[in-house]
C-alpha cells in the first residue's frame, strides 16, 4: 500500500510539474544587496538607526536572552532590522554594488581576545562551514589589508553591517547570547558577506503573512519589503529554513506571531497532506546554513566547484 501511494504521488507530481515551483528554476529576486543602487537604496527608511552607535540597552536585552525564548537574540536589537549597523562616519549616500563583495571571496578577520573556549570554537566552526560549502574564505588579518572585519564581544548585542563597507568593520557577538548557536554567528557573517534578511525579499508576501497589528511600536520598518531594484536575482526561491529568516515572533508586542508561513494550497498541497500529514514551516532556525543559503552565496560569489551542504 505504501509503495502504491508513493507511485501515485510521483505520477501526480510529474504530471503537474509545470505548475509546481520545485521542478523549475524561478528567476526571482533574493536577499542579496548586490544591485546598482547598493544596500542604502533599500535601507534608506532606517536612516535614524542605520548609522547609530552601538547601545547598551540592546546589550541588556541580549544578556537576558535564553534558548527557551521564542525569538533569536539578534531580534532584540534596536538597530536597523534588529542587527544591521553601518560604521559611524560612513557616507550616507550608500555603497556601489561593485564595492560590496569581498574580492575573491576572501574576508580578512581579527577576533577579540575576549572570546575563549566554547565561544571561540563556535566562531571557527561557523567560518569552517563557509569554507566547506562555499568559496568564501575567512583568513586572519595580517596587518596589511585595508578592508577587514573585527569580531568583537561588546555588550551591545548581535550586529553587523551588510557587505564590504571599506576599512575596518565590526561584527559584534555578545557573549554568551550571540555565541550560543552556530547559526547566529553564521547569520551575522552572512550580513558581512552581503546578505539581508530573508523575509524582506520583494516577493515575500507570496510566502508569508505579516501580522502588522502584532508588531512592536516603532518596529514596522523592520518588516518592509525590498524592491526589485535594490536586490539582485540569483534564481533561488524563497526559503523558510534560511538562517537569515526572522522567527515567527520577532518584534512581537503581545507574544503572538508577527510572521506566519502561508499555506501553499491547491491540489498538490492536498495530496501532500494526505500522504504525509499537515505540516507547517518553522521560521527562524539558527542551527546553520540551509541548502538555499549556500546556493545564494555560491551564486553571488560565482563559486566554481560544487560543495556539499549539511541539509
Amino acid at each position: 500500500m505504501a509503495i502504491e501511494r508513493s507511485a501515485l504521488l510521483l505520477t501526480i507530481l510529474l504530471a503537474t510539474s509545470s505548475a509546481w515551483p520545485y521542478f523549475r528554476r524561478r528567476d526571482i529576486f533574493d536577499n542579496a544587496v548586490d544591485s546598482p543602487n547598493g544596500p542604502m537604496g533599500y535601507m534608506r527608511n532606517f536612516e535614524e538607526v542605520l548609522h547609530a552607535l552601538p547601545n547598551n540597552d540592546t546589550g541588556r536585552k541580549v544578556a537576558e536572552w535564553h534558548e527557551q525564548m521564542e525569538i533569536n537574540p539578534e531580534e532584540l536589537g534596536e538597530y536597523a532590522e534588529g542587527d544591521i549597523l553601518f560604521p559611524e562616519g560612513m557616507g550616507r549616500n550608500g555603497l556601489k554594488s561593485e564595492t560590496m563583495r569581498w574580492p575573491g571571496g576572501v574576508v580578512p578577520y581579527m577576533i577579540s581576545p575576549y572570546f575563549t573556549g566554547v565561544a571561540l570554537n563556535l566562531i571557527h566552526e561557523a567560518m569552517d562551514d563557509f569554507h566547506k560549502n562555499t568559496c568564501i574564505k575567512f583568513k586572519p588579518y595580517a596587518g596589511e589589508e585595508t578592508d577587514y572585519i573585527r569580531i568583537a564581544a561588546g555588550n551591545t548585542g548581535c550586529w553587523s553591517s551588510v557587505g564590504r563597507t571599506g576599512g575596518r568593520q565590526d561584527v559584534n557577538l555578545q557573549v554568551p547570547g550571540c555565541v550560543t548557536k552556530k547559526g547566529t554567528i553564521i547569520h551575522e557573517l552572512m550580513h558581512a558577506v552581503g546578505f539581508l534578511h530573508e523575509q524582506n525579499r520583494w516577493e515575500r508576501d507570496d510566502h508569508v503573512l505579516i501580522n502588522w497589528g502584532n508588531i512592536q511600536s516603532g518596529r514596522r520598518n523592520n518588516f518592509e519589503r525590498a524592491t526589485k531594484e535594490t536586490t539582485d536575482a540569483f534564481g533561488v526561491g524563497y526559503d523558510y529554513g534560511s538562517v537569515m529568516h526572522y522567527s515567527s515572533n520577532a518584534f512581537s508586542t503581545n507574544g503572538k506571531p508577527t510572521i506566519e508561513p502561508k499555506e501553499p494550497g491547491g491540489l498538490l498541497s492536498m495530496v501532500g497532506e494526505y500522504f504525509f500529514g499537515k505540516t507547517k514551516a518553522v521560521l527562524g532556525q539558527r542551527e546553520g546554513f540551509s541548502t538555499k543559503d549556500i546556493q545564494k552565496i555560491r551564486r553571488m560569489y560565482k563559486c566554481a566547484k560544487r560543495r556539499r551542504s549539511y541539509n
